[in-house]
């Protein structure tokens, strides 16, 4: 559902005592105690190559790339594609992992059915502030061909709304001084380039595995700016020779606690130090655009394509819109976690009306796509009581969300003239969230950066809707007849006469709406 928004970070690994109570510690010497539980890898991993060097080596790399690469490794169908990790941010990383011979377990978690495998592709991991020579040796290396990332948006130092790259964060000016301890991607990354052109040592692609709204390269954007802000020649042969390729990734991956160790020992017999929980379902599409080799990733499952963004487009429209609507609104009806709300079948009928008559309508057919099977897995997995996510998590940072994942549907289907009642209750939802308290006064924490201005404007809007409607976002929509007044009255039936009646009420005079067209 996310990429799961959660990076390489300190805060991957909840640092809580424990001690393995009985399983087998996890390390190559070991492998052949493990395959009885398991499923470990038979390939020969001191004679994988490392064509792949990451950055941001994280629990969503590790669910989701590394695995890829895992699979190409097992199916004997290449042995060059190794993995090389690189933390920028957090020496757990390399600690854990290193102590383990770079291996570790991934457990899906289904509806009905839960299966672990040891993942063996990534083989040496380095922590960027004390092995920046290693880390340097790996990047231009000639046998690496590829350098992908998963940094979070945060790491691409891109202004929101130009998408221009702030050439004055503290971090991007220490490393344009900087000769060899940098701190961002864009620091490592330029210098090994520079090398590799002096020596003659064809570029390597690089790989954003972020999703980030707007810019379809952003890694593109921010490398090629830094390295012109160092050396204006660098940045014009970078943005020459070196590919970067476009991509959308998705799969439902939370933080490791305690508790998914604990499970992982008593339930499969391996004491990891940091297993990864995920979900069954996982996505990555790819635009097939390479400069020094291209993995064969579509042997495994992943999708090359000419052109990445109506992907893109219907991954967040869809899937980053309507979990927004559900982490608000949900909420406010008193409920938790994705699968408990989901359980509820006035707020399921909502989500799924809100996909298949609302949002889906809008957008262009993507091919080889069947966007009702797209639509179903979409509701499987927030409904999957193996994988619960805290809705808390899914309304964070909503106002952006609500900006850049309902408002453009919303604007869309006004414009076309076509039913918009159920995503004016997200945005309704999103506006009444941001009171601080549910509809029985317990507070709300907002973790939303915009919370200061947004907060008093959405308390207002009950009575007043005008000061809200004066924000940038809304600049589409406020001019559209009575649009202000059913923002209004739609905030009061939620705090009235609470959600689920609200929308109850939606959704009937939805299906007489699409009955009169």
């Amino acid at each position: 559902m996310f990429q799961l928004g959660q990076r390489e970070t300190a805060f991957d690994i909840i640092s809580l005592p424990w001690r393995p109570s009985g399983g087998v510690p996890l390390s190559d010497a070991t492998l052949g105690v493990h395959s009885q539980r398991v499923d470990v890898p038979t390939y020969d991993r001191s004679a994988l190559g490392r064509g792949v060097v990451h950055i941001g080596a994280g629990n969503f790399h590790r669910a989701h790339q590394a695995v890829y690469f895992d699979d190409l490794a097992r199916k004997g169908i290449s042995d060059q594609w190794g993995v090389t990790g690189v933390s920028l941010r957090s020496r757990d990383v390399k600690d854990l992992l290193s102590a383990q011979d770079g291996l570790y377990t991934v457990v899906q978690r289904g509806h009905d059915r839960q299966i672990a495998r040891v993942v063996g592709s990534i083989g040496s991991v380095h922590y960027a502030p004390n092995d920046g020579a290693a880390v340097r040796a790996a990047l231009v290396d000639p046998q690496t061909r590829i350098v992908s990332l998963t940094i979070t948006g945060n790491g691409y130092f891109l202004n929101p709304v130009t998408d221009e790259f702030d050439a004055e964060n503290p971090d991007v000016r220490a490393d344009l001084v900087a000769s060899d301890n940098y701190s961002t991607a864009w620091g490592h990354l330029a210098e090994a380039l520079d090398q590799r052109r002096r020596a003659g040592v064809a570029p390597f692609t690089v790989l954003c595995c972020d999703n980030i709204p707007g810019d379809t390269q952003p890694a593109r954007t921010a490398l090629v700016s830094f390295a012109a802000l160092k050396d204006p020649g660098l940045a014009r042969w970078i943005d020459t020779h070196v590919a970067f390729p476009s991509t959308m990734v998705d799969r439902i991956t939370p933080q490791t606690s305690k508790s998914e160790r604990k499970f992982v020992e008593q339930e499969f017999g391996v004491a990891d130090k940091w297993p990864v929980v995920t979900e069954p379902y996982r996505q990555w599409v790819i635009e097939d655009s390479f400069c020094n080799g291209r993995p064969p990733l579509d042997e495994v499952g992943a999708e090359f394509v000419a052109d990445v963004s109506d992907h893109k487009l219907m991954k967040t429209r869809l899937l980053n819109g309507s979990h927004i609507a559900l982490g608000c609104l949900a909420t406010l009806a008193g409920y938790q976690r994705t699968d408990e709300a989901m359980r509820d079948r006035v707020i399921f009928n909502y989500i799924e009306t809100l996909l298949g008559d609302e949002i889906q309508p809008l957008l262009p057919p993507v091919p080889g796509m069947n966007t009702p099977e797209y639509r179903a897995s979409l509701l499987e997995r927030l409904s999957n009581p193996r994988m619960s996510d805290q809705l808390s998590r899914l309304a964070r940072r909503g106002t952006s969300k609500v900006a850049q994942f309902v408002l453009p549907s919303l604007q869309e289907a006004i414009a076309q003239g076509r039913p918009h009642t159920l995503l004016m209750l997200a945005v309704a939802g999103w506006a009444r969230y941001m009171h601080g308290r549910d509809l029985k006064g317990r507070k709300i924490s907002l973790e939303d950066s915009q919370a200061i201005p947004v907060v008093k404007l959405a308390t207002m809007a009950t009575s007043n809707p005008d000061p809200l409607l004066g924000q940038e976002m809304f600049t589409e929509v406020r001019a559209v007849p009575g649009f202000a007044e059913r923002l209004s009255d739609m905030i009061a039936d939620i705090d009235e006469r609470g959600v689920v009646p609200t929308l109850r009420d939606a959704m009937r005079n939805g299906e007489r709406e699409l009955v009169s067209r």
